[in-house]
């Protein structure tokens, strides 16, 4: 479809991350915007002051009257997580409308621009931010889409109307990044994830390989050097390796830690890019960076403007997010959701504050990823010196009968565990001697953060 032809946009589920990300873009480029999601939260509150309409009922008749007279002109976007029972979904889609899923309208916005897909079961929204941001700074300029808000522009999306580069987080839930129609991309890794969705690790596989056979002869390919790529996929594609070690392409050199920044070298198949610097903890994102500095550099950025920016990137909210760090008590809030993800942070704080306790918040996300790796998870989680699992957020799903976060509590062995709910965590940790505090999960967390930071504050001002 044309979406220049649209003058108006409906978002069923507009407070997700990726659909507020198209919010935001078709608001800045002056369309009529708004949506429904199913409750008033930070984000929603600030697309609202953003100037996007939002109402918090499944009701048709609150949907704002110019959104339901001219057909032609409105778009309709909804995300996989909305019930086929969505009393709004089902009015634009029995009266005709163009009803389209988020993927699609991401697919047919990288139709006609130079794109740059991130994708992979974790790292995508680190490295693809990093990668907008060096662009955004750069005379070409991007429209980015991302998973998360980067601190530098308080926002998931950038946008640029004159630019014809386009960043984007790809994400294989639903197969929804085989929407996209890149001319690279970026692969950060391929883990069992989603098995609702893919039920095997060799589909997932499959999926990546179809994903990779949607870049264009002479399209570029950036993987992680771990990851084993189909030959005959990319027998007619420029393929390059990143790695933190040496032996692929792009990799680091000189690596070391000096007030609280990584400082290294950058090696490139053509010379060494030297002095480069990173505040962001934990080598994971070191290794982060790299895969951003090599699709930036393989885009055509040189040395001088690569260091200069990627010095100024202050991270991701939600992304080892530092949220307090007074009178010995560090607090840090991290979206990291599967087992390897938890690993990566839990490791990476360690990493940084090697002498410190570090007490783990858990709200496992989904029932169907809790049941298929219930035991990776007690793994990841047992890098915690004290753990405090929350109920599972369903997120989209029906609870699992006999699935619950007492499937990983009964296999953490090696550390204090134990069981609380929301309404009980703040009293739980204002009897604790707290030295590192960490909270993660996907779910609704997030909203014990600003709670959890305020008992902070109040302890260290009754000091």
């Amino acid at each position: 479809m044309n979406l220049e032809r649209i003058n108006r946009v409906y978002l069923i589920g507009v407070g997700g991350i990726g659909m507020s990300a198209l919010a935001r873009y078709f608001n800045a480029l002056g369309k009529e915007v708004a949506g429904y999601d199913v409750v008033s939260k930070p984000l929603t509150q600030k697309l609202e002051r953003e100037g996007v309409i939002i109402h918090y009922e499944d009701e048709p008749d609150l949907i704002p009257s110019p959104f339901t007279q001219n057909k032609k002109r409105t778009l309709i976007i909804y995300t996989p997580a909305i019930p086929s029972d969505h009393k709004e979904l089902n009015f634009f889609t029995d009266h005709g409308y163009t009803v389209l899923k988020r993927s699609q309208v991401m697919g047919e916005i990288s139709r006609n621009k130079r794109c740059l897909a991130v994708a992979g079961t974790h790292g995508k929204t680190t490295v693809s931010s990093i990668i907008a941001h060096l662009l955004h700074q750069s005379d070409s300029g991007c429209n980015a889409f991302l998973g998360g808000v980067v601190k530098n522009y308080q926002s998931n999306v950038l946008v640029n109307a004159k630019s014809n580069i386009m960043v984007a987080e790809a994400d294989e839930f639903d197969r929804s990044f085989l929407n996209l129609h890149p001319n690279m991309a970026v692969i950060t890794s391929i883990d069992a994830d989603h098995l609702d969705i893919y039920h095997n690790e060799d589909s997932i596989r499959k999926a990546f390989d179809e994903f990779i056979g949607r870049l264009p002869e002479q399209g570029i390919l950036l993987h992680h050097s771990n990851l084993k790529i189909n030959p005959q996929i990319t027998s007619k594609l420029k393929t390059y390796s990143y790695s933190l070690n040496p032996g692929a392409d792009f990799y680091p050199l000189n690596l070391t830690i000096r007030e609280g920044k990584y400082f290294f070298d950058l090696v490139t198949p053509e010379k060494t890019l030297e002095g480069f610097s990173l505040h962001l903890p934990g080598k994971v994102n070191v290794e982060n960076a790299i895969a951003a500095l090599s699709a930036a550099y393989l885009q055509g950025l040189g040395r001088e403007f690569l260091y200069k920016n990627l010095s100024t990137f202050q991270g991701i909210e939600r992304r080892l997010d530092v949220q307090f760090n007074q009178a010995n008590m560090l607090y840090i809030d991290d979206y990291a959701h599967h087992p390897a993800e938890i690993s990566y942070t839990i490791s990476s704080i360690r990493e940084f504050y090697p002498k410190k306790r570090i007490t783990g918040i858990f709200q496992p996300h989904l029932y169907s990823r809790t049941r298929d790796f219930a035991r990776e998870f007690a793994e990841s989680l047992e890098l915690l010196d004290e753990l405090i699992l929350l109920d599972i957020y369903p997120a989209r799903e029906k609870p699992i009968e006999g699935v619950s976060s007492r499937i990983i509590l009964d296999q953490v062995q090696h550390i204090p565990a134990q069981i609380a709910s929301k309404k009980e965590l703040l009293g739980l940790l204002d009897n604790r001697n707290i030295e590192t505090l960490v909270t993660l999960g996907a779910g609704d967390i997030d909203q014990m953060v600003e709670p959890i930071r305020q008992m902070m504050e109040k302890r260290v001002a009754a000091q």
